[in-house]
């Protein structure tokens, strides 16, 4: 029984050191943040912190970690169910999400937010889209890169505009535009030839 209030006390200790960073780094750049700052805002003593944490880059790694981690079972589910799937349905999950995020989310894909997380977060969806894009659409590797890195560019900037402006349309509205704007790219490439 002391076990669960144990996860428990850790839990809520770890969430509320989250939201202080979080909280902060819509202030200032996280190079400015000090643990001070980030035990003030969450109440928390610095020995509590440096259990869970060696500093703010720590604990910005982990909340990082953690949102990839969530994407990245988005991303698995549409491994497990029929190619039928429709690739919006999927898409349309990965905005719930980030509507559901969009503070944290907001904050790392902003131009302030850290670059390598960006293409860490680019990476988590290569490999899945490139197979994707080149056996159900028939080009070549090479001219699925190019869809692909213009695909994600244009994605990560699409979904820093939907934050920044309050994610007024819905999920499934901009997921669809994603897709379509993606097949179209691809049938486009396809008539170049």
């Amino acid at each position: 029984m002391t076990e669960k209030k144990v996860d428990r006390r850790v839990k809520y200790t770890k969430m509320v050191l989250k939201e202080s960073l979080i909280n902060l780094l819509e202030k200032k750049d996280i190079s400015q943040i000090t643990i001070k700052e980030i035990c003030e805002d969450a109440d928390i003593n610095r020995a509590t912190f440096y259990a869970h944490y060696s500093d703010q880059y720590d604990l910005l790694r982990k909340i990082e970690n953690e949102l990839l981690d969530n994407i990245n079972a988005h991303l698995e589910e549409f491994d497990q169910i029929d190619n039928d799937m429709n690739a919006v349905l999927v898409a349309e999950r990965i905005f719930e999400y980030l509507e559901e995020n969009a503070k944290l989310c907001k904050l790392l894909l902003s131009e302030r937010g850290d670059f390598n997380f960006q293409k860490r977060l680019m990476m988590l969806v290569y490999n899945k889209i490139i197979t994707e894009i080149t056996v159900n659409n028939k080009i070549t590797k090479e001219d699925a890169e190019y869809v692909y890195s213009f695909t994600i560019s244009g994605s990560v900037g699409i979904v820093q505009k939907w934050l920044d402006e309050g994610m007024k349309k819905s999920p499934h509205f901009m997921a669809e535009m994603v897709i379509k704007l993606t097949l179209g790219l691809i049938n486009s490439l396809k008539s170049v030839k």
